[in-house]
């Protein structure tokens, strides 16, 4: 079993806030999962009783909507939790969290990090300026959507997925979503983002490599968003 005072990644959420001692009890009972690509870590509805912290690969988190098309609301990187504000509520989780690829995550147990949350102040504060920035988040992803034109989205969504993920060795976006994907983070149609994507390519801002995409002029994407 890892130590949890010996991993990196929590350096990046709110268990930074924790001690040596503390660190030691969560390694004791947390319990870590290999996360196939494509395979939920939880459903939306569902009780997740704890939290999980992404030790390594890329999630999705998103929402049904009526209409039954998958809603993406974020992506999550190595060093988050997930889980946060439904331990908080003691609700059912309100999203659905998918793996992008194949992830590694640890679980920990609603009753420990309660404990924490009760007897470490700085912990408790890390907690709930990570659920105010996530609704900050989600407050400007709603103005964007009113305000801004689904070309605009789409340009602003790539460089996001370059800046934040990388490229791989031949220069495509290092997270591959598919078009579906894609079209649910910039709140579309399948079609549409198909189409603004191939009008992307013959006007060279970016390059279709099979289901790849690469950035060939940042700065002109820059411009339209």
């Amino acid at each position: 079993m890892s130590k949890c005072e010996q991993c990196i990644v929590r350096q990046f959420s709110s268990l930074k806030a924790l001690n040596k001692e503390e660190l030691l009890r969560m390694a004791d009972c947390k319990t870590s999962y290999t996360i196939k690509k494509g395979e939920p870590i939880f459903e939306e509805g569902e009780v997740t009783n704890g939290i999980y912290c992404v030790k390594d690969g890329v999630c999705k988190l998103s929402k049904l909507s009526d209409n039954g098309k998958d809603q993406i609301v974020k992506l999550v990187k190595p060093g988050e939790l997930l889980g946060q504000r439904s331990m908080i509520s003691d609700e059912p989780a309100n999203l659905s969290a998918v793996a992008l690829e194949d992830m590694e995550v640890c679980f920990i147990p609603r009753s420990e990090i309660m404990q924490f949350f009760t007897q470490n102040n700085q912990f408790s504060m890390n907690v709930m300026k990570t659920i105010c920035d996530d609704l900050k988040d989600a407050d400007d992803h709603m103005v964007n959507m009113a305000q801004k034109t689904v070309r605009q989205r789409l340009a602003e969504t790539l460089i996001y997925l370059e800046d934040t993920f990388g490229k791989n060795e031949d220069g495509t976006l290092h997270i591959q979503l598919s078009r579906e994907e894609l079209a649910g983070m910039i709140g579309t149609a399948t079609e549409s983002c198909i189409r603004l994507l191939s009008e992307l390519n013959k006007s060279e801002y970016i390059e279709l490599i099979g289901k790849k995409i690469k950035l060939l002029d940042k700065n002109k994407l820059k411009r339209l968003t």
